[in-house]
């Protein structure tokens, strides 16, 4: 009997803490029990997932376009000696010098032309003299020419009276008619002798411009980048130029872009170049090739950046040209979702995500610009992903936001996401 009351007061006290634990009993004592934290999350229901969110605002947005190159002078002029065969006495500036027009540049030997320009001074004399020569021929002529027409007028009336015989009267006439052909021939000698002096003073018109060119000269304003000439060489028109010359100093930036965004860029658009060794230079665009490489499916574009003498043929170069600049609202780049119908983003409103489809613009610095779709001060979620729908409740937080603010089954709960 006494065994079978211990048993019975055993089981009602297991029964009685059982209750007890599971919170179905109150405490005697008046404390209220701790429900553990499975029961009470249980009972609260899984919280919202936590999403960082950005703020929309007004920025100013400028498109750039990527270029790389190498620096050339913008005009080059290359110089040549106007006369061949003399050899190089003298340079007188050296690579990197700067030069004004109408400088010398080298001097060649002028031996040669000046034993030629003496020895058609003789000819023009003799020109001269046969010039001379033939004019008083021709007055002797003329003269001549007018003493025989006088005899043979005199010896008309003589004739027909019979004072004078035929045979006399036909030799006057003979003698006036040659008289008159060697006048002829004198005239014409003259003509001769007048155009082998004007043949002669060509020729020294050509002498005197090969000796005055016996000073190579600059033809422009600029720098001498390169020289070639050497002292006793042979000045040769043909090959390498004796002097290369930068025109006013002038260089800009011979540029390669890809052949999508070479649509964006215009001539006037302002540029800002990286030059090796320099630093930016600021320039803008001059020149847009109608071409494009059709193995590299690259364009040209010629970049101008002026006087600058820090700045050297050849050096590379690489920066943006600015194609566009606006300004708008602006949400991150990483808050924009897209898919066959447009661009979307996630607007949180109070604690709902509402999806807005917007028009976007710009894109610059990791930012997009929004023409239309959201207003200013929206809170957008700022890596929007495929986890959120229209209509999902969300627990929004800012960039930076610490992991404990958010609940303790935050941790646990699969479908909550911190961005950092």
């Amino acid at each position: 009997m006494k065994l079978k009351l211990f048993i019975a007061l055993l089981l009602i006290g297991a029964v009685v803490g059982g209750l007890y634990y599971k919170g179905h009993l109150t405490n005697t004592a008046g404390v209220a029990p701790v429900a553990s934290p499975a029961v009470a999350a249980k009972e609260e229901g899984p919280l919202p997932p936590a999403v960082t969110v950005a703020r929309v605002s007004q920025e100013t947005f400028v498109e750039t376009v990527m270029v790389t190159g190498t620096l050339v002078p913008r005009d080059e002029i290359l110089v040549a000696p106007e006369i061949e065969g003399l050899r190089v006495l003298e340079l007188k500036v050296d690579e990197g010098d700067q030069v004004k027009k109408g400088d010398v540049l080298a001097t060649l030997v002028p031996t040669t032309l000046q034993a030629q320009v003496a020895q058609s001074d003789a000819s023009l004399a003799r020109a001269d003299a046969a010039t001379a020569r033939a004019e008083s021929t021709i007055a002797e002529m003329e003269a001549k020419v007018k003493e025989a027409d006088s005899s043979l007028e005199r010896a008309r009336p003589l004739t027909k009276s019979g004072y004078l015989s035929e045979s006399t009267f036909d030799t006057r006439e003979a003698t006036a008619k040659t008289m008159r052909a060697q006048l002829v021939a004198a005239r014409d000698g003259l003509k001769l002798a007048n155009a082998e002096k004007q043949q002669v003073v060509a020729q020294r018109k050509e002498l005197d411009w090969r000796l005055s060119n016996t000073d190579v000269k600059s033809p422009a304003d600029g720098i001498v980048s390169r020289r070639t000439a050497r002292v006793g060489g042979l000045a040769m028109s043909m090959g390498d130029p004796m002097f290369r010359i930068v025109a006013r100093g002038e260089v800009e930036l011979d540029a390669e872009v890809p052949e999508e965004p070479m649509a964006k860029v215009h001539l006037g658009q302002k540029a800002e170049i990286e030059v090796a060794g320099v630093g930016p230079v600021a320039g803008s665009v001059r020149l847009v090739s109608p071409e494009v490489d059709k193995a590299t499916r690259l364009g040209r574009v010629r970049v101008f950046l002026g006087t600058d003498p820090r700045i050297r043929i050849g050096a590379f170069g690489r920066g943006e040209i600015q194609t566009a600049e606006s300004k708008g609202l602006s949400v991150p780049a990483s808050a924009v979702l897209y898919d066959e119908k447009g661009a979307t983003v996630l607007i949180v409103r109070g604690n709902k995500v509402v999806a807005s489809n917007v028009k976007t613009g710009l894109m610059a610095g990791g930012k997009v610009e929004i023409r239309s779709g959201v207003a200013l001060d929206d809170l957008v979620v700022a890596r929007a992903g495929t986890f959120l729908r229209d209509g999902d409740s969300v627990r929004p937080i800012t960039t930076g936001a610490a992991v404990s603010e958010m609940s303790p089954a935050g941790k646990n709960n699969p479908s909550t996401t911190v961005t950092p």
